[in-house]
């Protein structure tokens, strides 16, 4: 099978790769042991980077970096990219878990991250559509033995998917310091994803989405966010004076 291979562009001199179908691309890394970092950029994340320099750097090392914000596909429409779509992390992540899951032996993965029983509750909200799926899950708030130990566990079992959900940035910093226990596994950034999948939280209704109002229905459930997203009015303005 053909796979459309990513081609790289620029948002506020942060790479954006675009691609027709990222699930299928991330399928054949998997396949080929292809150690990838996934990054999922949206316009808060492109406005911090701006002010962390560290951030950016993981950013450019990363060999994936999908448009997951509505605020990104506006920046690139105005460089008259409209082909692109948005790929919301968490879709692409669902993707490509259901993707894996056809598989008669599908790959092992690990969730880590959340609240204590959230990615419990994720794991096994997977394991109930595919019961053949193996899924480790380790909460995010591991103490210092278990960190140690959890660690050893990736070192030892090579998961060939890692899905880590500590927020941004804590989340791509994580990945970059660690990915070298597991070199040849796909890494990717969900935020949020597993409070959803354990259903803790809810995405926004489907009209919202369309009308790429998910970040107001976040600010509802998550009002102390707001601070956070004065940024958005910073990027539009960034993206409409080039």
């Amino acid at each position: 099978m053909l796979v459309s291979v990513p081609t790289q562009s620029v948002v506020l001199q942060l790479p954006i790769h675009l691609c027709e179908d990222y699930v299928s691309w991330l399928r054949s890394r998997l396949e080929q042991k292809q150690g990838t970092h996934v990054v999922t950029l949206n316009s808060e994340m492109a406005m911090l980077a701006e002010r962390n320099p560290p951030l950016t750097q993981v950013i450019k090392n990363a060999e994936l970096v999908i448009p997951d914000g509505a605020g990104v596909i506006f920046y690139l429409r105005l460089r008259k990219q409209q082909q692109q779509q948005r790929c919301p992390g968490i879709e692409l992540a669902g993707s490509l878990i259901e993707t894996v899951a056809q598989d008669s032996n599908p790959l092992p993965m690990v969730f880590y991250g959340g609240q204590p029983g959230v990615t419990e509750k994720a794991a096994a909200h997977w394991q109930s559509r595919y019961p053949h799926l193996t899924i480790t899950p380790y909460h995010g708030y591991l103490d210092d033995q278990e960190q140690g130990d959890f660690k050893a566990f990736l070192q030892d079992t090579q998961p060939p998917l890692i899905l880590v959900g500590l927020g941004v940035p804590r989340q791509e910093f994580w990945i970059a310091e660690h990915r070298s226990l597991c070199p040849q596994s796909v890494w990717i950034g969900v935020g949020g994803s597993f409070d959803i999948w354990a259903g803790v939280k809810s995405r926004a209704p489907a009209w919202l989405q369309n009308y790429h109002l998910e970040w107001l229905y976040r600010l509802y459930q998550e009002p102390w966010r707001w601070r956070r997203m004065l940024v958005l009015p910073q990027f539009a303005w960034r993206a409409l004076v080039g």
